[in-house]
């Protein structure tokens, strides 16, 4: 059943991203808002992550369905998670962002980590262990994220288009990035285009 059920996971996805198949989503207060760019403020998070190397494309589907495997049961309770949007993409680094050269999500051949948030009264104590040692759980600290939404199907040369248009929007406001951006998409495959909802995201100082 597993097996069949991460088949049709497979196939279902366009992997243009990593669309999300719920509607539970991380609470969050907005500080600011202009047109499509907000500053939001979220808390403490539990998440599911995996890091895989590829093209954006075919790393967010590796690492979708890795994780899927995870909250579909290959876990230790052999327990069903309830899966939550959005799931994020970003390039895997440790350094934070110069502002006057914003990372954009290019990738290219090197290495990004996909995040499947876990729900709401999720902890890291009451969470099963995954099955595969590659998914780690962590628990993220309290965040600001600058944020752009957008529709469409988040193609490459539109996420680059955002991410420049965010970190402008962050240098304009004189935040200080403190990590990567990452790609934030809602939305299952099927929706039509026009209709999905896309966010790029930077972490920045409070």
């Amino acid at each position: 059943m597993m097996k069949a059920l991460l088949i049709a996971l497979s196939l279902g996805l366009n992997l243009l991203g990593t669309p999300a198949m719920a509607t539970e989503e991380p609470p969050f207060t907005v500080t600011s808002r202009q047109g499509d760019f907000e500053v939001r403020d979220y808390p403490a998070l539990v998440v599911a992550e995996v890091t895989v190397s590829g093209d954006r494309k075919a790393a967010a589907g590796k690492g979708f369905r890795m994780l899927a495997g995870y909250i579909f049961g290959g876990n230790t309770a052999r327990q069903s998670i309830a899966m939550t949007a959005p799931v994020t993409q970003a390039v895997a680094t440790s350094e934070k962002i110069a502002m006057t050269a914003p990372v954009l999500q290019t990738g290219g051949n090197g290495s990004w980590v996909i995040r499947f948030i876990m729900p709401g009264g999720s902890a890291m104590e009451t969470l099963p262990k995954p099955d595969n040692p590659e998914i780690r759980l962590r628990t993220l600290a309290p965040t600001r994220m600058a944020v752009v939404k957008f529709s469409g199907l988040a193609r490459q040369p539109d996420v680059d288009a955002q991410t420049l248009a965010l970190s402008r929007f962050v240098s304009a406001r004189r935040f200080q990035a403190v990590g990567p951006p990452s790609l934030a998409q809602y939305d299952p495959p099927w929706k039509l285009w026009f209709l999905r909802r896309n966010e790029v995201m930077i972490p920045v100082a409070r």
